[in-house]
């Protein structure tokens, strides 16, 4: 009962997004509100969805503090001439660009956060692609897949879960399956080729001209407004500071949430010491922090009821239970291709603290190791951070100013298609065995 009840719910609040009859905003609030109600949870309700938005109160904050920051740093121009730059080499070719944002990405995601990868990206990149008229969409899907790839990284949360559910090490996991990311980082960039070919195809190769000067605001202002807001001769003290910044970022200096909220504090005295200035720039931003945060915590309703009723629970173990006897020799390849709808109706952290070690214990039995099936549960992540479950997707959507239907409906089968490559990459390369006989 419960496990239909579960799919029921992810399932229809899917479709109520994907077809527009609500946004996810409302979705996540009622959608799960009706089905507990429906599976005859009421008593405990509210404890439920007060759980699920304390556990993820931090990351509203930290959300919430990123986006300002960010937000500061475009204001002063500190990418400005990052996007002049991409500007001379791409020079209105809309192939060009979309292959610049896939390189880019890939690269920014190295830091393992996905939010700050999506902050720059679509910092850097969106008024490139509203003033040549190309698709955001395009824009979205290689920044989300690019994002998931390189979240494979040792200290990025996927190998990191694994590595702690398994008691294995992390970068045991990681090391192997390089080679199987590279193929899939390949696979991306012919994705990021054929979206590219395809607005060259409707748009054709565009002269800018001197229109576009390569300025970001990722604020409501004017153009005036953003032009008063720049500081150019803050841009050292601004870059030396989000490098710092970065750095502690990766190593785990403090929680991500203290370091924005500090980092923020600093940029905003350091390039408008005066309170009026102070106001006026968070208030030009405020807007782009409310559509993420209020999503994060209508999301800890959603999560705080799918766990505390049981449903998660009780979805996996009925999937595990009809794992037919043949499918043990095959146990890798099983369990990479669960984790791909695994993790996408469920958080990364009711698969791998969940489902993963009752896999890997059954694995064992066949002749895997846990390393083994540790690298193949991590495959399913390009499509992960497609999941309504997943945070920083918000923050994607909000800041490209995109529908979250429109973006999974046109970013899926790619996101699929990398986790295809991370699968094939994965079994070519002897990370995880296709096939292990008793």
């Amino acid at each position: 009962m419960l496990t239909i009840l579960g799919f029921s719910m992810v399932c229809s609040f899917m479709y109520l997004i994907m077809t527009k009859r609500m946004t996810a905003l409302i979705a996540l609030i009622l959608v799960p509100i009706l089905f507990a109600f429906l599976g005859g949870f009421w008593s405990d309700l509210g404890q439920m969805m007060l759980d699920g938005i304390k556990n993820l109160a931090p990351t509203g904050v930290m959300l919430t503090f990123s986006i300002l920051y960010f937000g500061i740093m475009i204001d002063t121009g500190l990418f400005d001439p990052l996007v002049r730059f991409i500007l001379r080499i791409v020079k209105g070719d809309p192939l060009k660009v979309v292959m610049g944002t896939t390189i880019l990405t890939l690269l920014v995601s190295l830091d393992g956060d996905s939010s700050t990868t999506y902050m720059i990206a679509i910092a850097a990149f969106l008024p490139l692609y509203q003033k040549l008229g190309m698709s955001v969409l395009g824009l979205t899907c290689v920044v989300n897949i690019a994002s998931g790839i390189m979240n494979i990284s040792p200290w990025g949360g996927p190998t990191a879960r694994a590595a702690a559910a398994l008691q294995v090490d992390a970068q045991a996991i990681f090391l192997p399956m390089i080679p199987a990311m590279g193929l899939a980082i390949v696979t991306l960039l012919m994705t990021a080729m054929l979206i590219g070919l395809r607005e060259r195809s409707r748009l054709g190769v565009i002269d800018l001209g001197d229109h576009h000067h390569g300025e970001l605001a990722l604020g409501n202002g004017d153009a005036e407004a953003c032009a008063a807001a720049r500081r150019p001769k803050m841009f050292w003290p601004n870059l030396l500071l989000t490098t710092g910044l970065l750095v502690c970022l990766v190593t785990g200096l403090m929680p991500l949430q203290v370091l924005f909220m500090v980092a923020f504090g600093i940029a905003v005295m350091l390039n408008y010491p005066r309170l009026q200035e102070q106001k006026e720039r968070i208030a030009s931003h405020a807007s782009n922090v409310l559509a993420v945060t209020a999503v994060i915590f209508a999301a800890g309703i959603f999560t705080g009821i799918l766990s505390g009723t049981g449903m998660v629970e009780s979805m996996a173990n009925s999937l595990l239970r009809v794992i037919p006897e043949s499918f043990g020799p095959y146990m890798a390849l099983f369990t990479a291709v669960i984790s791909v709808p695994f993790t996408f109706f469920m958080s990364n952290d009711a698969f791998y603290f969940g489902i993963l070690p009752v896999v890997a214990q059954t694995a064992v039995n066949y002749g895997f190791t846990t390393l083994e099936i540790a690298r193949a549960s991590v495959v399913g992540q390009p499509v992960h951070l497609l999941s309504p479950l997943v945070p920083s997707l918000y923050l994607l959507v909000a800041l490209a100013k995109v529908e979250l239907g429109d973006h999974q409906r046109f970013a899926l089968k790619w996101a699929c298609l990398s986790s295809f490559a991370l699968l094939v990459g994965g079994i070519l390369f002897g990370a995880f065995p296709l096939y292990r006989g008793l």
